[in-house]
């Protein structure tokens, strides 16, 4: 049986905890800062979990990091 494709853009973007949480950088942080609100640029560092609901989605595109 062949093994199945990860999708090389999930695998970029996104990684796995121990626990199968999707782990995922901040989005809206790429440019336009000055637009940008203190609070939010403050809120937006480091990573995010990912919702159970878009974390399913992201492990169909890497079937083996379950």
């Amino acid at each position: 049986m062949p093994k199945m494709k990860t999708k090389s853009a999930a695998k970029k973007r996104f990684r796995m905890t121990a626990s199968g949480k999707v782990k995922a950088g901040a989005a809206g942080k790429r440019h336009g800062m000055i637009k940008r609100s203190n609070d939010f640029i403050r809120n937006a560092r480091g990573s995010m979990i990912l919702s159970e609901a878009d974390a399913k989605i992201v492990k169909v595109y890497m079937p083996y990091n379950r």
